[in-house]
């Protein structure tokens, strides 16, 4: 997997070429995450933790970054995100050995930036 800000980088402008086309679509999407990412009877670092999870399961490398991003962002802890990769791995076995890995490197690259 490429350096997770890059994943997000080269992401970018095609997103945006796309939204041009179906702007609903993406405001929609925006939408719902914005309700969700919030804290509510979860806290919204556990909800990160969760997309995080859910983003190994999928093995999409563009939803890795944003969300290790997301929790790195929210203070989770490199032993919560271990943890919530270690739900990852038990719920997709041996995929989940080869993205979870790539999500934990994701996660440390943002946390490590100021």
């Amino acid at each position: 997997m490429e350096p997770a800000k890059q994943i997000l980088d080269e992401l970018r402008q095609p997103a945006r070429e796309l939204r041009e086309h179906i702007p609903g679509v993406y405001e929609g999407y925006q939408a719902t995450s914005a309700a969700v990412l919030v804290d509510g009877a979860l806290d919204a670092k556990t909800k990160e933790l969760i997309a995080l999870a859910i983003a190994v399961s999928k093995q999409c490398d563009g939803c890795i970054a944003s969300h290790a991003r997301g929790a790195a962002r929210r203070r989770a802890t490199t032993e919560e995100v271990a943890e919530a990769l270690g739900v990852a791995i038990m719920m997709n076995g041996g995929p989940g050995t080869v993205h979870a890995p790539r999500a934990f490197a994701a996660f440390q690259e943002f946390a490590a930036q100021p």
